[in-house]
């Protein structure tokens, strides 16, 4: 036993001083052999899967208290600096080489520092709120909590609506029915049976008397969205679409308290929304912050001496109240995220004017174009579509809609497996592989109706460029299925992180993760370039630029060739809000059955069985 607590100590040792080493060279940090305040964990960090409530808890669990954490982007190490240096000893002989904190499991190895880098995104608490982001602590009682409670979960108002539940939560509407694609409302279709429940009405006249309201567009709303969170939920950062609703949106925090964040670029603010307070978000914070609630069983939050601790949470009830803009038309002075301000991107009625020609010169021209270099790139099938693809029984029949260059269609030989493009360069390299493949539109497959036991559409909707064009994609999936054949469908996200980890299309902007320069910069250094650099730029739509966050949905990617005329193509892409995909299947309800939904890898998915 001596042996091997000699041999682990060694083993510890060496990986020390081996990430001491890589510490140092990208952030200057240096060991201390004495203890101080300042701790580094090594070995484990936000690229290798670890969360700032793991770190904090591990820490607290040995006595030590943590007065600020800092999770290093893209790095597989972080820091803590604790209260006294002796809260940081009683955390070192805890965790050092004791606490399996890392990937499978892997122990965590800690060193005494002698201070600890800030880091931009690090400490998003002591930061000052947005302008117009106002938090009212304790505004309902205990009992008016019970009452609105009770009158949101009422039968009576539902009679006409039934409770929808999605993917992280229950929804209610009341008034109108608030539109997850588009975070809009449709103002010709009022819930005329289902209005905003009286008992709110104590809301608007305390409102009144504190005189928060005097300057506001409205006095009393108009729509009510009503979410039901279990722990472990959230919703994806998002702005309420500027053109569809008045300043402000408030947001009433129920039954337990939930961190929100705030995000503007680069910046990120998190703010504790405690059991029975009102959010008011008006102005800059509701019109040029996205607000989103990260997916966790637990939040870090501050504490009264300005430490860090993490809050276990429990369901959580959020009542949304929104005015409609009538007309809907923004003049707000902030267009980054004003879609009616936004001269650069297209009213919905313009795609849909143009959506053939769109697609034909930013999509199949496009792909013609560099179909050899795209399928140089398109090498290794997803896990999970193989894992899809492996749950059919052998001779099962099998249609790639959208196939490229087949790389989907020998993943399991024993099936039966037909693909299908539109580009005829892709179609060509598929067919120099031996795949059994043809030419066509996904909007017109020759295919018998139901022939298939299963479909696939891989990154393939997201190029259509209206939502009926894209539901009538799906509904031809639907149409060649055999009764009971099953269909899986990929579409890209426009939210790139989930559970505070970035895509793999996020990862690999180096520079960014590297914090050599920001997507800020990155996006204005593009725009320079775009102007005598790009082929068939269609000046409608905003260009987005690559491996940083998507600002819009529909958008022109660049495609840069590796060829000695080094030309950029633009491809147009809708990219997903979260549940957009499951709204499109659920439309076909006659039809289909929504099986799973999921996210990989900056993906939005769905598997749906035909009826």
């Amino acid at each position: 036993m001596h042996v091997e607590s000699v041999n682990k100590a060694k083993k510890a040792e060496k990986k020390q001083r081996r990430c001491l080493a890589i510490i140092k060279t990208d952030c200057q940090v240096e060991a201390s052999e004495t203890p101080t305040r300042h701790l580094a964990v090594l070995n484990v960090g936000l690229s290798n899967g670890l969360s700032e409530e793991v770190v904090l808890d591990t820490a607290f669990a040995t006595g030590g208290k943590v007065s600020r954490v800092e999770m290093c982007p893209g790095k597989s190490y972080c820091f803590l600096t604790c209260c006294t240096p002796e809260d940081a000893q009683l955390i070192f002989e805890g965790m050092h080489n004791i606490a399996h904190i890392g990937q499978d499991g892997a122990v965590a190895y800690l060193s005494y520092v002698k201070e600890v880098p800030i880091f931009e995104a690090g400490n998003h608490w002591n930061r000052t709120l947005p302008s117009g982001l106002v938090l009212l602590k304790d505004f309902v009682s205990e009992a008016e909590e019970a009452d609105l409670l009770a009158a949101v979960a009422s039968k009576e108002q539902t009679t006409d609506q039934e409770e929808n539940s999605l993917k992280h939560r229950k929804v209610r509407h009341f008034g109108y029915e608030f539109l997850y694609g588009s975070n809009s409302v449709d103002p010709n279709r009022p819930l005329e049976h289902q209005p905003i429940p009286r008992a709110c009405d104590i809301l608007w006249s305390r409102l009144g008397e504190s005189k928060c309201s005097d300057n506001w567009d409205w006095s009393h709303p108009d729509q009510l969205t009503v979410n039901v969170y279990e722990p472990g939920h959230g919703i994806p950062p998002h702005v309420d679409t500027h053109s569809a609703f008045l300043d402000p949106i408030l947001s009433l925090s129920l039954q337990s308290d939930v961190v929100m964040d705030f995000r503007r670029g680069e910046e990120t603010i998190s703010l504790l929304l405690p059991r029975r307070s009102l959010l008011i978000m008006l102005g800059e914070a509701r019109y040029d912050w996205t607000h989103g609630i990260r997916p966790k069983h637990l939040d870090v939050v501050p504490t009264a001496e300005g430490n860090l601790t993490t809050q276990a949470r429990s369901q959580r009830t959020s009542l949304t109240f929104r005015c409609l803009r009538r007309p809907s038309v923004c003049s707000c002075s902030f267009p980054k995220l004003c879609d009616t301000r936004q001269s650069s991107k297209p009213q919905s009625q313009d795609l849909s004017e143009q959506a053939t020609s769109l697609e034909q010169q930013n999509v199949h021209e496009v792909y013609d174009k560099i179909s050899q270099h795209f399928s140089e790139t398109r090498h290794s099938p997803w896990p999970q579509v193989v894992q899809f693809l492996d749950s059919f029984e052998p001779q099962s029949t099998i249609l790639d809609v959208g196939c490229g260059n087949g790389k989907y269609l020998n993943c399991n030989t024993q099936l039966v497996a037909f693909g299908c493009d539109r580009s005829q360069g892709l179609l060509e390299v598929g067919r120099a592989r031996g795949f059994q493949i043809f030419r066509c539109d996904c909007l017109s497959v020759p295919v018998r109706s139901a022939s298939m036991d299963g479909c696939l559409s891989i990154a393939v909707i997201h190029h259509l460029a209206t939502p009926e064009r894209r539901l009538a994609a799906l509904r031809e999936m639907a149409r060649v299925l055999r009764p009971g054949g099953r269909a899986l469908v990929y579409v890209w996200a426009k939210d790139q992180r989930r559970n505070d980890k970035k895509s793999a299309y996020l990862r690999q902007n180096k520079a960014v993760n590297k914090q050599r320069t920001t997507e800020e910069e990155q996006r204005k250094k593009q725009q320079k370039e775009m102007d005598t650099n790009t082929q068939n730029h269609n000046a409608l739509l905003p260009i987005h630029t690559n491996r940083t966050e998507f600002q819009q949905q529909d958008v022109l990617v660049p495609w840069k060739t590796k060829d000695e005329q080094s030309k950029t193509f633009l491809r147009y892409y809708h990219v997903f809000e979260e549940q957009e995909l499951e709204q499109l299947v659920i439309q076909m309800n006659t039809e289909v059955e929504l099986i799973k939904s999921y996210y990989d890898q900056g993906n939005h998915c769905v598997i749906f069985k035909k009826l």
